[in-house]
């Protein structure tokens, strides 16, 4: 179903300026201001520290110390957002950012990732997607997918009940055959994007290698099948890493040569 994409996205393209490139120039549509989005990051930022209890202070300063490393390693402008981090109690290993440089690491992934430099690889990713646009990407990508299926129903007769029928599959397909792998490429991206984050500022990369087979190991592989997830399997993400480990590794030489060497105490 990927020419339903191509439909959707060519026909916003050639109607506004909304097409940009990513950090690692993957051609992106974009709908939303910045503004827009930092501000329902922030609001939604807020709910979620009143909904879900806080950690103790001590998992606090230990993730807070890895991010401000690698925040203060962003260009000037990228530093200016409202970078803030909260560790959650949450058994389940996960992490999210949101528009405007909020982030949010459950204590489950602190079980997973045993190390300064694993946590780092995880908090890397989630700056690789606020980076990246991949909220205002996704929701821009819904949109055009939604306006490609409108334009076909409105201009091809399918207001029948088999048209209605016809219509419920290609949703599914834009469903299965957009959405989902547009957001495995989203999640591969930020592993590039974090792998690099995390070596220049002096975190060791080969370490994402490790968090991801201790993820492995933790869930048994009871992970739905890779063309049903929204994240690449555990198996091709560390594929991508290793692909990408070499020019890591070198900016890893560069900056602990330069003597960034961050020391995050593990509470």
């Amino acid at each position: 179903m990927r020419w339903l994409r191509l439909l959707a996205v060519t026909a916003l393209c050639t109607s506004i300026a909304a097409c940009t490139t990513s950090p690692t120039g993957r051609s992106q549509l974009l709908l939303l201001s910045d503004g827009e989005l930092n501000e329902m990051g922030r609001q939604a930022f807020s709910q979620y520290q009143q909904q879900l209890p806080t950690a103790g202070q001590a998992s606090q300063r230990y993730v807070q110390c890895i991010a401000d490393a690698i925040v203060a390693e962003l260009p000037a402008k990228q530093q200016q957002l409202d970078w803030q981090i909260r560790v959650f109690e949450s058994e389940q290993p996960n992490a999210f950012a949101l528009p405007g440089g909020y982030m949010g690491v459950n204590t489950g992934m602190l079980d997973i990732a045993t190390t300064q430099d694993q946590l780092a690889s995880v908090i890397g990713h989630e700056i690789g997607h606020v980076l990246a646009n991949h909220a205002n990407e996704r929701a821009s990508t819904e949109s055009a997918t939604s306006l490609g299926l409108s334009v076909i129903s409105s201009t091809s007769g399918m207001q029948s009940a088999g048209g209605q029928q016809l219509m419920g599959v290609l949703g599914m397909g834009a469903q299965y055959g957009i959405v989902l792998p547009f957001s495995r490429a989203h999640e591969s991206e930020a592993d590039v994007i974090g792998l690099e984050l995390m070596a220049q500022a002096g975190f060791d990369p080969r370490e994402s290698v490790t968090l991801w087979e201790n993820m492995q190991a933790a869930t048994g592989g009871g992970a739905p099948p890779e063309w049903m997830s929204t994240h690449p399997g555990q198996g091709q993400r560390i594929q991508g890493l290793q692909g990408n480990m070499d020019q890591a590794l070198a900016r890893y030489e560069q900056a602990r040569n330069s003597g960034r060497t961050p020391n995050c105490p593990r509470p």
